[in-house]
């Protein structure tokens, strides 16, 4: 069985505004998923029309003072939403969660529902701290790591990353990677043309210090089997190497046999599937996100023939990589 994501209808989007909000952070959620839904109608042939809200909610529904002084007026308060994105915030977290104490119970209910959550640096505090987070990989600013240590130490932190996914719960470490997770979750919502439309229009010119992609694995490590674990964590650090699958599972104490059916009851994929996966979703953001050959760009995921790796990148997208990057530089 290969493992393939719940995705539910998007109807409402809810951004959670609070004092001391980071305004660029919110307004650029807005922005990214406002676009997506005129794009997605659009796309349903149904000019300037938007398919689903993009909303801004306070907790009691009134507006908000943000750090830069700013009175922001808001949508409405906590509602029932599709997906909740929650922005960086300046100032204590524990002030905000005794000001606010409505968001921690809303927040489980949400996810408990169904809801996609989404915390970008600061805002990844309030996913810890409702418990939501607990036993889960998850990444902040990096400012903010000792801090998040102390506080959430059930919480598997990962300094490495940019971006985590977990279970329908998103961290995003800073603004840049938010916006990759945004695009992300408008592919999951929305598909790929309204996805590729948005990063065209918002990102082309983005620089990053890290490669973006391989999100969407998170809910393959929502088991038990630890062993298999940590090869998963292995082969995100090292899927572009030359290696055995005979000898990853002979160092970790399993036969070939016993490795490939533990892999695939755990995480729901054959392991070779999943390491094509992991280097298909790099290669799709070095496509988009940088003007590397399709051939230097097959040999950093791992593959020394360009074709074969063209082949595979067209099993697993229905497009070709020219073909996938070209969708990102055709005129809007």
């Amino acid at each position: 069985m290969i493992f393939t994501p719940h995705t539910p209808a998007l109807r409402r989007v809810c951004i959670l505004a609070t004092d001391q909000v980071m305004a660029s952070t919110l307004m650029q959620a807005k922005d990214f998923f406002h676009m997506a839904s005129l794009r997605y109608g659009k796309q349903m042939s149904l000019e300037r029309h938007a398919l689903f809200e993009t909303r801004l909610v306070s907790p009691n529904g009134l507006p908000v003072r943000s750090f830069s002084e700013v009175m922001l007026p808001v949508d409405g308060g906590l509602e029932d939403a599709d997906l909740i994105i929650l922005p960086a915030c300046w100032g204590d977290f524990d002030s905000a969660a005794a000001r606010y104490p409505q968001v921690l119970p809303w927040l489980c209910a949400q996810h408990a529902r169904g809801a996609v959550l989404c915390g970008e640096a600061s805002g990844v505090f309030w996913l810890a701290a409702s418990g939501l987070l607990d036993g889960k990989e998850a990444t902040t600013y990096w400012r903010f790591f000792e801090e998040f240590k102390q506080r959430f130490p059930r919480v598997r932190l990962n300094q490495d990353k940019h971006l985590t996914d977990a279970d329908n719960l998103f961290c995003a470490g800073g603004p840049v990677s938010a916006c990759d997770l945004y695009i992300h979750l408008i592919e999951r919502f929305c598909g790929a043309h309204v996805a590729q439309a948005v990063s065209r229009d918002t990102l082309y010119e983005v620089q990053r210090s890290y490669t973006p992609g391989r999100i969407g694995f998170g809910g393959q490590k929502l088991h038990r089997d630890v062993p298999i674990l940590h090869i998963q964590q292995w082969l995100e650090e090292h899927f572009a190497e030359k290696f055995r699958f005979e000898d990853v599972a002979r160092e970790r104490g399993m036969s070939i046999r016993n490795f490939m059916r533990r892999f695939h009851a755990a995480t729901g994929d054959k392991p070779l599937h999943y390491l094509q996966r992991l280097r298909i979703e790099t290669a799709k953001g070095l496509l988009s996100g940088t003007r590397k050959s399709v051939k230097t760009i097959s040999y950093e995921v791992g593959y020394d023939d360009a074709s074969f790796f063209a082949r595979l990148f067209r099993q697993h997208t229905e497009l070709s990589p020219n073909g996938y990057r070209q969708q990102f530089m055709q005129a809007a």
